[in-house]
C-alpha cells in the first residue's frame, strides 16, 4: 500500500515540535492509518514567512497545513492561500467548538463571512518575573527600568529585550509600549498610520535607552528574539521580562528549566498618561489551499483541537486555548497562573486584521532598527517612518 504523507510547516519552537509529533501519533492511532507519516518542516519566523507566501507553500502544494501568526492572516486570504473552513466547521466541528474558546481566539482568522484557520497556540505579553527576587512587580516603566538594574549582578541582568530584525518583537514590543502611554497606532479620525506623535516618541526613546543600558539589560538585543529571551529567562541569566505567557509555562513545565517554582506573572507596566494592557497575537494553524487531501489535513487539524491533545500542548511548554485547559486542575497544579489567562485576555489588544498592515509593520520595524542602530533622533526617526506608513497604507511605495 503506498504511503500517505501530511506535510505541515511548523513555527521553530521544542514545544510545538514534539506537541504536533505526538498529536500526529495518537492521530494516526485513533485513524488506524498506519501507512500515514507526518512531514514536518520546521522553520524560524522569517524563513516561515518565506516559504508560505513568497515561495508559495501555501498554494502550490508543498504543505497541507501551517502555523500561520493572526499578523499574516489578512495577506494570506486576500491571496487565495487558505481554506475557507466554515463549511467544515458547520459539518463537523472540534468537541465543543465553539463554546470553550474565548471570544478574543475566535475574530482574528474571521474574515468575512468564512473562517482561514483556528487557534492553536495563546499567551498574551505579560510581565514575567522571579517571584524569589521580586516582592512587588513594577506598575511603571520607569519603575522597571530602575529595577532593572538594582537586580543586575554578576550572574544575570535584569531584563532582556527581544528585539531580533524579523518584523514581529521590535513591532510587538513598539505597539506596547505606545499603547500603554496612551498613543494609538492609526489616528482616530482618520484611521491612517499617526506614528509621530509624542507617546510615539515617548515609546521609542525608552525602548531604545532601555536595551542601550548595559547596567540593567542584556546586551546585543538585535541578538535576542523572544524565544531566546525565554531561554535566559529560563537558565536563570534574566530576572524579568516583557513576554509571552507562553514562556511563562515553559520555564514552568520544561524539566530542565532553573527557574521552576520561581515563575510569577503580573499585567505589563504603563507609562505616563497610560494604562497596562496586553497583546492579542497567537499561532493559528490552517489548511493551505493548494492541499491535495484537505479532508484529511482537516481530520488531523480537528483531533490536534481535542481537549486532551490541547491539554498535551499545555504541559509540554506551549499554551493551548481551551477554556478548559486554562482552568484544568493539572495544568493549574503545574502552572497555577494558567487561571489568569481569562483575565488577560480582558485588557488585550490586537492588530486590524487588514492586508495593509504589513507597509505599516515594516515601517516600524525599520524605525525601531535605525533606534537601536543608529545616534539619529527619535522624532526624526519617527516622521520619516509616518510618512512610509502612510504611503504604504494608501497604496503607494513603502
Amino acid at each position: 500500500m503506498p504511503q500517505t504523507t501530511l506535510r505541515i510547516a511548523v513555527r521553530k519552537f521544542g514545544p510545538f515540535e514534539s506537541a504536533v509529533q505526538r498529536q500526529f501519533d495518537a492521530f494516526r492511532a485513533v485513524e488506524r492509518m498506519h501507512d500515514l507519516d507526518l512531514q514536518m518542516d520546521v522553520l524560524e519566523v522569517g524563513p516561515l514567512d518565506q516559504a508560505l507566501f513568497a515561495g508559495r507553500g501555501l498554494a502550490d502544494g508543498t504543505y497541507d497545513l501551517a502555523f500561520v501568526v493572526t499578523d499574516w492572516l489578512a495577506a494570506a486570504v486576500h491571496g487565495g492561500l487558505l481554506l475557507d473552513l466554515a463549511p467544515l466547521l458547520s459539518r463537523d466541528p472540534p468537541p465543543d467548538f465553539p463554546g470553550n474558546w474565548c471570544s478574543s481566539l475566535l475574530k482574528l482568522q474571521q474574515v468575512g463571512e468564512g473562517t482561514y484557520a483556528l487557534p492553536y497556540h495563546d499567551g498574551p505579553e505579560c510581565l514575567i518575573y522571579r517571584s524569589d527576587l521580586i516582592d512587588k512587580p513594577p506598575a511603571t516603566w520607569d519603575r522597571f527600568h530602575a529595577l532593572a538594574r538594582n537586580l543586575t549582578n554578576e550572574e544575570r541582568y535584569g531584563t532582556v529585550i527581544a528585539a531580533y530584525p524579523e518584523g514581529h518583537n521590535t513591532v510587538y514590543d513598539f505597539c506596547l509600549h505606545l499603547w500603554t502611554r496612551g498613543g494609538e497606532l492609526l489616528d482616530p479620525a482618520s484611521g491612517a498610520p499617526d506614528l509621530a506623535t509624542p507617546q510615539a516618541v515617548a515609546a521609542l526613546d525608552f525602548y531604545r535607552t532601555l536595551a542601550a543600558d548595559a547596567s540593567a539589560c542584556w546586551p546585543d538585543a538585535r541578538g535576542v528574539d523572544s524565544i531566546r529571551a525565554g531561554n535566559l529567562f529560563m537558565s536563570g541569566k534574566v530576572a524579568m521580562m516583557a513576554n509571552w505567557f507562553g514562556f511563562a509555562a515553559m520555564c514552568q513545565t520544561l524539566p530542565d528549566s532553573q527557574v521552576r517554582d520561581k515563575v510569577s506573572l503580573a499585567p505589563l507596566p504603563a507609562g505616563a498618561g497610560g494604562r497596562s494592557c496586553s497583546l492579542n497575537v497567537y499561532w493559528t494553524i490552517g489548511i493551505a489551499a493548494g492541499s491535495r487531501q484537505p479532508q484529511l489535513a482537516y481530520r488531523f487539524l480537528r483531533h490536534m483541537l481535542r481537549p486532551e491533545m490541547d491539554k498535551l500542548l499545555t504541559l509540554g511548554g506551549a499554551v493551548g486555548c481551551r477554556l478548559s485547559t486554562w482552568l484544568d486542575d493539572e495544568v493549574n497544579a503545574v502552572a497555577p497562573f494558567f487561571r489568569l489567562l481569562p483575565q488577560l485576555h480582558e485588557n488585550a489588544r490586537s492588530f486590524p486584521v487588514d492586508r495593509r498592515m504589513p507597509g505599516l509593520i515594516h515601517a516600524i520595524d525599520d524605525a525601531v532598527t535605525a533606534a537601536l542602530t543608529t545616534a539619529e533622533p527619535t522624532e526624526s526617526i519617527l516622521r520619516r517612518a509616518d510618512d512610509r506608513a502612510r504611503r504604504a497604507w494608501n497604496g503607494g511605495a513603502a
